[in-house]
């Protein structure tokens, strides 16, 4: 097996004001301070009110978890000294999208003049996993076989039942509002590295897009990096459930080229199929279930993840995640962050989201 499987964890947080608990702009003074520390580690994004960072090219779990606490803590210090306050989670419990303000850049500039409306609801955090794999060939071909742990991987991370105050019903409104965006969704089934840039190629060589960054399905070919990256997960409140993520996501690449080196792959089923695991998933997060195809039922997902877990040992010994892998139990048993979120606003006697709010950022600060 030649490949490292190397990751890399780009997460999106938000700002929030300690006092109103309300999204607040990023100040200039803020974002300096961070450059200053982390270089190109951290970025404005689309609006003032979110921030963005990427570890490092990581060899195992433990060294993103060591680079990711970094990156977090230094957010978290510098934000304090604004009286603001870093959540990860992928909606804000009651901040209204119409209050927000794009980001003086080119590059979101020009997706507010392309998309108009819809870019401007776009008040939205994920969380991407890079898994390095240097073959570009093995990369398409392991893509529609991944596609498959999506939702998965989805109902595991959901972090966003809330939209302006209300409760959406559901355990993942991000993509409710992400899957607005053209070029989103489950990826299509390409035969080869010639066929995906042949029809990728076709919309650059218009001038539709400048360059595949711009196409935002679920799981990609890094147009940057040598990598697989998965962009279906929510953003996580808690630093340990991510790395969590990460590591099923690397454990699971791997598994699929240990089976290609045996002349094995796991089955590809239709987008039509996956789909409906994916709206399963965006609607209950991990109470419900998902559908097994090869059983042909729907099975609990605690069921599911044990079964995973078996599937990977293997796969996650090899990349030191096993111990990683099997804390996923704890959010099975206890919770993804939309039902913490629904636990603490239900709980809450007054003010409900301001103690959602309270509670995501404590969240944040756990694991630092």
């Amino acid at each position: 097996m030649q490949e490292s499987f190397t990751i890399g964890i780009e997460e999106e947080y938000l700002l929030v004001d300690l006092d109103s608990y309300e999204l607040s702009a990023a100040p200039d003074a803020l974002m300096d301070a961070c450059k200053k520390q982390l270089q190109d580690q951290v970025s404005p994004e689309f609006l003032q009110c979110q921030i963005e960072i990427g570890t490092k090219v990581c060899e195992t779990v433990a060294d993103a978890r060591e680079d990711l606490r970094r990156l977090r803590a230094c957010i978290a210090t510098e934000a304090k000294k604004h009286n603001l306050a870093p959540i990860a989670v992928s909606c804000h419990p009651f901040s209204d999208w119409k209050d927000q303000h794009f980001t003086e850049k080119d590059r979101y500039s020009q997706l507010e003049r392309e998309l108009m409306g819809v870019a401007r609801r776009m008040l939205i955090c994920g969380m991407h996993v890079h898994v390095g794999l240097n073959d570009n060939a093995l990369r398409i071909d392991l893509m529609p076989q991944l596609a498959y742990f999506l939702p998965h991987l989805l109902a595991l991370s959901s972090s966003s039942p809330f939209w302006q105050g209300d409760d959406t019903g559901l355990a993942s409104y991000r993509l409710s509002v992400f899957d607005n965006l053209p070029r989103t969704g489950l990826p299509p089934m390409f035969n080869s590295w010639d066929e995906y840039k042949r029809t990728t190629g076709t919309l650059i060589d218009l001038g539709v897009i400048e360059d595949t960054t711009k196409i935002w399905w679920d799981l990609r070919p890094s147009d940057h990096y040598p990598t697989l990256e998965s962009r279906i997960c929510d953003v996580q409140p808690r630093m340990e459930h991510a790395l969590a993520l990460a590591g099923l996501t690397q454990s699971l690449v791997r598994m699929l080229v240990r089976l290609r080196d045996r002349n094995l792959r796991w089955r590809q089923y239709d987008r039509f199929l996956i789909s409906e695991n994916r709206w399963r998933a965006q609607r209950y997060g991990v109470t419900e279930g998902l559908i097994d195809f090869g059983e042909r039922k729907i099975r609990p997902f605690d069921d599911l993840l044990d079964e995973m877990i078996t599937l990977l040992a293997e796969d996650a010994e090899a990349l030191g995640c096993l111990d990683d892998i099997v804390r996923l139990r704890e959010v099975v048993s206890g919770g993804t962050s939309s039902s913490r979120q629904r636990e603490v606003f239900d709980s809450a006697t007054e003010n409900k989201g301001e103690a959602v709010v309270k509670h995501l950022i404590e969240e944040f600060n756990a694991d630092l």
